[in-house]
């Protein structure tokens, strides 16, 4: 009995032993992804460029940290389906007497039928392959999100400037109305009027501070660095980007995440179908091992063979959901293709109403309203007009310039977000 039960017994073990020291996989090394401390960029506080803001961004941001352990993950999954079922070791005793007692030692394996370990890698690789094009979509969307970052920071920097010029117009104005009281050629009210005018441009500017304060803190939580450290912005918002034409958008269009991911969601769904129609095959579990009977003073070999039999249960629940999902995946792949369509050739066509209207303010609206200000401000100064007149000039003129950043600003954020959309990661200038 122990020439037989030993040996089996040191094989199972053995096998366990091989099992559990085999080497854990490495964590995979993302050449897309760069968390190591010493390879991030460290923003200028002097002075950001957009680049560097991206280039910060993709190396620091914590979401793009969490889509490479995700997909990191996968790894294990994968590995792990194509493992095969672990062997069973059974000892059987009858009786305990030891005269009379029948010992068996029967080590069992299952031999998978119906292909189920091709379909389970299968399966796990397909679920691969969307956290992989998610680590690629959330790096699209990073660099999508500190674009408008950056160009939200940079449109309110250059708001404190305008802000600042009104300040200073408006103290030169009080400083003109001052002269023309004390000429006695205007009332005091005019006077009264310019502090008016100045404290109000003073709050404007206070706001204006704040604004670029709170993008600046924005900027930084999308660039994955600490508040305060970037203090000043280097570019120039009015470079606007080119407007996709709707035959670029349509070449696009099949590599941009969505549509991707959801062409990997069919085949992830149809793997799952394949893993339904295996599960509805029986596997096959032999056995090999020995029986020590005392009463005839032998040990006897005992093989075993067991099969389910697939009267009743042969998976034919699952085989139909997962057929149903991959129908669902499919409706749901065109759906998406659909709408992605439609809403980045909206956003197409808005993005280049915009650039009108920033053109249209810059060459026509924008010298105009300067003209009609310069002209007030010299005819009050000379008594032809009276302060209403070139207060009112003066709000026009900085109500147009701030209008003009501000669909400088929406024309930057409509192109990031279609940048987002088609999964574009090359910069902008």
């Amino acid at each position: 009995m122990r020439r037989t039960f030993v040996p089996l017994a040191c094989a199972a073990l053995i096998s366990s032993l091989a099992q559990a020291q085999s080497p854990a996989p490495s964590a995979t090394t993302r050449p897309d992804v760069n968390v190591a401390a010493s390879a991030a960029i460290t923003p200028q506080t002097a002075s950001l460029t957009l680049s560097a803001a991206v280039d910060t961004a993709l190396a620091q941001n914590p979401q793009l940290r969490a889509a490479a352990a995700e997909l990191d993950a996968n790894d294990g999954a994968l590995r792990q389906a194509g493992l095969i079922p672990n062997p069973v070791l059974g000892v059987d005793q009858e009786d305990l007497k030891s005269g009379t007692r029948t010992t068996t030692v029967q080590l069992a394996q299952t031999l998978e039928m119906g292909g189920k370990r091709a379909a389970r890698v299968e399966l796990a690789q397909r679920g691969k392959d969307i956290a992989a094009l998610d680590l690629v979509a959330r790096r699209a969307d990073i660099r999508a999100s500190a674009i408008q970052a950056f160009f939200d920071a940079l449109t309110a920097q250059e708001r404190v400037k305008v802000v600042e010029e009104s300040l200073r117009i408006a103290n030169s104005g009080v400083d003109a109305a001052v002269r023309r009281v004390t000429a006695g050629k205007v009332s005091p009210t005019e006077e009264t009027r310019a502090r008016v005018a100045a404290s109000t441009a003073r709050i404007d500017l206070r706001q204006a501070q704040a604004e670029l304060s709170a993008s600046l803190r924005a900027l930084s939580a999308v660039m994955g660095v600490a508040e305060g450290t970037v203090q000043r912005l280097d570019g120039n918002v009015e470079v606007l980007p080119v407007a996709p034409s709707a035959p670029d958008i349509m070449a696009r269009l099949p590599d941009a995440p969505a549509i991707r991911r959801a062409q990997l969601e069919v085949q992830r769904a149809d793997a799952g179908y394949s893993v339904a129609r295996a599960k509805g095959v029986p596997d096959v579990t032999v056995g090999v091992g020995a029986r020590r009977d005392q009463t005839v003073g032998r040990t006897q070999a005992v093989l075993s063979v067991s099969v389910p039999l697939p009267f009743f249960d042969r998976n034919q629940g699952g085989q139909l959901e997962a057929l149903r999902r991959r129908d669902a995946a499919q409706a749901t792949a065109q759906a998406e293709e659909l709408r992605l369509r439609s809403e980045v050739l909206q956003m197409a066509d808005l993005l280049q109403a915009r650039k009108d209207e920033v053109e249209a303010l810059r060459r026509e609206v924008l010298p105009g309203a300067q003209t009609a200000y310069e002209a007030a401000k010299t005819g009050f100064e000379l008594g032809k007009f009276s302060f209403l007149d070139a207060l009112d000039a003066q709000r026009t003129w900085l109500q147009v310039r701030s209008q003009y950043y501000t669909a400088v600003a929406q024309v930057h954020r409509t192109a990031a977000e279609i940048d987002r959309q088609l999964g574009t990661t090359t910069d902008r200038p």
